[in-house]
């Protein structure tokens, strides 16, 4: 994808100086006086897991808010621009990084001071402001840049729908032991692999898992997605469309372009791409698109009329 930039107008005076004490809080996110908690689509990101964030931008927009969980004079605008987003259901996500605990992220953006605020597309960050902003400012983010970062990443072809990561306020009161205990012991090692963002590392895991119990739906789901992250996770989507559209006969370029549609949530266009060019005569590529197919098949649940129909028709279009 090009680099996408814009100017959403905001230009601050200074950063906040992260060497002040006069402001700090001793207080954790979601306590008593300490900084406002992650949850529906606010994230908090890690150095160790930045990297896999940076891949999901080519599913979905990510609004990215450096800053400190410290400093009390940050709480507001992270509050704001957290509920705009959630706002939003999962049209673009927040992505909040401390970075008193990840400072090499700070300094590879170039950052001098908190907060700031980037826009995140296709793997490439867009700068959008550095420094407290007024509550004009504030409300010009909240109005006008995040609905500009959705649509500069729908004309990318980034329109997929960030994940729900759980009740804000139920976070608030302590973290949810569900999620703990949701990821399967058998499957903790692939797991930690994909929150790492070694997506092929987690499918060769989910794999091992698969061969031990060929029954584990889980597992055969969360491999897909692992291939498909690793395989198209971070490719060029207007390359990639743009190849499909000049190449239609090219089982490569379609199938590569049906990635990009299962990566961005768009199932049914995925399904019916491939099972379109079966149709148009491609007949002699039908191995690598059932392949591609059967391993997109695993993805959606089992009751999804979207599934049910591609599977008829490629039992159809085979026989």
């Amino acid at each position: 994808m090009a680099d996408q930039k814009f100017n959403p107008g905001i230009s601050l005076a200074g950063a906040v100086d992260l060497e002040s004490v006069q402001h700090q809080v001793t207080a954790e996110p979601g306590q008593s006086g300490g900084a406002p908690s992650a949850g529906a689509y606010v994230i908090d990101v890690t150095e160790n897991t930045f990297e896999a964030m940076v891949q999901t931008s080519a599913t979905f927009p990510i609004l990215m808010l450096l800053w400190t969980t410290s400093d009390d004079r940050l709480f507001p605008m992270a509050k704001a621009l957290g509920e705009a987003v959630n706002k939003l259901n999962g049209q673009i996500q927040l992505a909040r990084i401390d970075v008193a605990k990840a400072n090499s992220i700070a300094q590879a953006l170039q950052v001098r001071g908190v907060p700031a605020l980037f826009g995140l597309i296709g793997g490439r960050p867009m700068p959008l402001m550095e420094g407290l902003p007024s509550a004009e400012e504030q409300q010009q983010l909240i109005d006008q840049v995040i609905p500009k970062i959705i649509s500069v990443a729908h004309q990318a072809g980034v329109a997929g729908s960030a994940p729900y990561s759980g009740d804000r306020d139920a976070q608030d009161e302590q973290p949810a032991p569900e999620q703990t205990e949701s990821v399967p012991p058998q499957h903790a090692e692939a797991h930690r692999l994909a929150q790492e963002g070694d997506y092929a590392g987690a499918a060769a895991a989910y794999e091992r898992v698969l061969e031990s119990d060929p029954q584990d739906t889980i597992a055969a789901r969360e491999r897909s997605k692992a291939l498909l992250l690793a395989r198209s996770g971070a490719a060029d989507v207007r390359a990639v469309r743009a190849a499909a559209a000049e190449h239609p006969d090219d089982v490569d370029a379609q199938l590569a372009v049906a990635d990009i549609d299962m990566i961005g949530g768009q199932i049914e266009d995925a399904f019916g791409r491939l099972l379109d060019y079966l149709a148009a005569g491609h007949r002699d590529q039908i191995e690598p698109v059932r392949k591609r197919l059967l391993e997109y098949f695993a993805i959606p649940q089992s009751g999804d009329e979207r599934l049910k129909r591609a599977r008829r028709r490629l039992a159809t279009l085979m026989y």
